[in-house]
């Protein structure tokens, strides 16, 4: 049974989606207030967060980073909210997923799922190597962490997927498919933004921590290929 919590000041849309979800059999905790969100957190100890953007006391950006000092759950944003610098500055807050209002309750249980699933995998995953070393760079797996020459740069847990996923796939063209599936779950051509807002971001955070520009190469009209240095 997975635990949800959903925060959003609409109380119709609450009420919906509790019932779908519990339907699903998930213990489901709602919350209409930004500024008990946090407390919630705490005690009910979620498996998932739902998180609307806007709500009137603090936005949901705003919310998801002070989540973040309490917990690393999977953080979904739902949002009306639709553009590019929208989902950056979602996935820069610490979001794992951003889904588009009007969304289909079957697509985000499925996203749900796979986000928890992949977050457990994360959390209880040992192998006999724990890190990948890329020249100047290695991602450790134990510590989920991107280092070069042995100075950490900070990402989000999904950009570290995303380096991870190529690292794994070393000098190999990965389509958008294949890193959105492996990001979220599921794919549709609609989330290629998805994947190119989150690639763009983890390459800015490379460039600006090393100066390296050429780590991820553009496949044009396919993917991307991490390449050896």
């Amino acid at each position: 049974m997975y635990k949800i919590l959903m925060v959003d000041d609409d109380l119709e849309v609450l009420e919906v989606n509790k019932k779908f979800f519990e339907d699903k059999n998930c213990k489901v905790q709602v919350c209409s207030e930004a500024s008990e969100a946090l407390g919630i957190v705490e005690k009910f100890k979620p498996d998932c967060i739902l998180l609307d953007v806007m709500m009137p006391e603090i936005d949901g950006f705003k919310l998801c980073r002070k989540m973040r000092h309490v917990t690393n759950v999977p953080i979904l944003f739902l949002s009306g909210k639709v553009s590019e610098d929208d989902k950056i500055e979602g996935f820069e807050a610490g979001g794992d997923d951003y889904i588009e209002k009007p969304y289909s309750l079957r697509e985000v249980y499925v996203r749900i799922v796979a986000n928890i699933k992949r977050n457990t995998q994360r959390g209880s995953k040992k192998s006999s190597s724990m890190l990948i070393i890329l020249g100047d760079f290695v991602i450790d797996k134990e510590k989920h962490k991107l280092f070069y020459q042995n100075e950490e740069i900070i990402i989000s847990n999904k950009e570290y997927e995303l380096i991870l996923f190529l690292a794994q796939n070393l000098n190999r063209e990965i389509t958008f498919e294949e890193i959105g599936i492996k990001l979220w779950g599921t794919y549709i051509e609609t989330d290629r933004r998805n994947v190119m807002v989150n690639v763009s971001r983890l390459r800015k955070k490379i460039l600006d921590n090393t100066g390296v520009d050429n780590l991820i190469e553009t496949v044009w009209s396919k993917g991307y290929k991490l390449v050896s240095h």
